[in-house]
């Protein structure tokens, strides 16, 4: 089914990257007319961090996996944003719109002469929703961060990897990841509330604090006991065993977690004798980890999850990136939705996490090609003439290759 929860809400989205495109396309994936800017010179970074002539020729702008999944179920437009016209264009567009979303440093948009008063000018209703990483006020307002960048400054670093390890961080973004999702649930609410009042809202989503909640043990046990938590790797506080163990095969694993008694003595059951000796499961934790790995690597990982889980024990197959495409579990449930798409063909999709009456929902367009619908949108919708729509053309205004920028 194709989601229609927000098929009237218009949202113009100028941001890059990973969390602010992912914020507008879950609410794109719910029905919402969302409509990409970029400029033909500052396109979506996703698109490439640079150009190069070769990088253009080749259509390289069209082929970045990262862009098109975060880019779904949306039109796309460009303007330079830096020339009169093309902002008076995005003002134009503005004043269609239910809300804005924007995930620049803090001086990107003054230095356009943009910002929520500015749209607040053309649409007195309008929502802004700026996702700078460490939020619009404060010392850090205007520093330029990306996801690994938030993850340091969330202190989650000093949590992850053993205790001999140096602070290591995860390299996933998670700054960019969780941003995405408290934008767009904070989009939601703010919608909700120009709904039922009418009135627009300045809403700032600091990415860094988005990541609180995941150090949150760290912070917990500072402030109850005033000391740093101590690296545990993979292992767990009160938790144990809980550990990522060998299975049969080339990198094949298995993790398994216990929580409590009869969880511990349904593994004894089933690993017996290796367990046998082990009555307490707290008293010799890298003993007991040993005895595991020796049971575990003469199972096959698939296998012993089922059996685990058979038995109210916490397991799972750690997944490689290359299984997940044909993941049975993933696949039944029609996870992967493909796609054919202008430069880069049929294309495997991840669905929305949620379904609606026990229903996928369907992906209705692949990612726009860089400015795509800019006829359909500024002359069948903005009215501008045709003779203005080619005059912008030539001007480099819009267009829809990647133009180096001037020298």
């Amino acid at each position: 089914m194709i989601a229609e929860s927000l098929k009237d809400i218009r949202i113009v989205d100028l941001s890059m990257g990973w969390a602010g495109p992912l914020a507008c396309r879950q609410l794109a994936d719910m029905g919402a007319d969302v409509i990409k800017v970029e400029s033909c010179v500052r396109f979506d970074w996703w698109r490439s961090w640079e150009a190069t002539p070769a990088w253009i020729e080749d259509d390289g702008a069209e082929k970045s996996s990262a862009f098109n999944m975060v880019n779904r179920n949306k039109r796309a437009i460009t303007l330079d944003l830096e020339d009169p016209a093309g902002r008076e264009l995005l003002l134009r567009l503005v004043a269609s719109a239910h809300a804005v979303v924007e995930n620049f440093s803090g001086a990107v948009l003054p230095k356009l002469n943009l910002s929520y008063d500015v749209f607040k000018q053309v649409n007195d209703k309008i929502i802004l929703v700026s996702m700078p990483a460490f939020g619009s006020t404060g010392p850090w307002a205007n520093f330029r961060a990306y996801g690994s960048t938030v993850e340091q400054s969330s202190g989650l670093p000093h949590l992850n990897g053993s205790a001999e390890d140096l602070p290591t961080m995860h390299h996933v973004a998670y700054g960019d990841a969780v941003g995405g999702l408290n934008g767009a649930a904070a989009l939601l609410v703010a919608l909700r509330h120009q709904a039922r009042t009418g009135l627009g809202q300045f809403v700032d989503v600091s990415q860094v604090e988005g990541l609180f909640p995941l150090a949150s043990h760290g912070i917990m046990e500072f402030s109850a006991n005033q000391r740093q938590p101590v690296r545990m790797g993979n292992r767990r506080e009160g938790i144990n065993p809980h550990g990522v163990y060998p299975c049969v095969g080339d990198d094949e694993w298995i993790v398994i977690q216990i929580f409590n008694d009869p969880q511990w003595q349904a593994l004894r059951g089933m690993a017996a004798p290796y367990l046998d000796e082990f009555a307490d499961r707290f008293g010799q934790p890298e003993a007991l980890d040993r005895s595991i790995a020796e049971w575990t690597k003469q199972q096959t990982a698939q296998e012993l999850m089922y059996a685990l889980q058979a038995r109210q024990v916490p397991a799972v197959v750690t997944n490689k990136a290359s299984e997940l495409l044909t993941d049975a579990h993933l696949d039944e449930g029609g996870y992967w939705q493909w796609m054919d798409r202008a430069v880069v063909g049929n294309q495997p999709n991840p669905s929305p996490p949620f379904r609606v009456n026990a229903q996928r929902i369907k992906i209705g367009k692949p990612a726009p090609t860089l400015g795509q619908h800019n006829h359909e949108i500024l002359v069948g919708e903005l009215g501008i003439s045709q003779q203005q729509y080619e005059l912008l053309i030539e001007r480099g205004i819009i267009g829809q290759r990647p133009r180096m920028p001037a020298s």
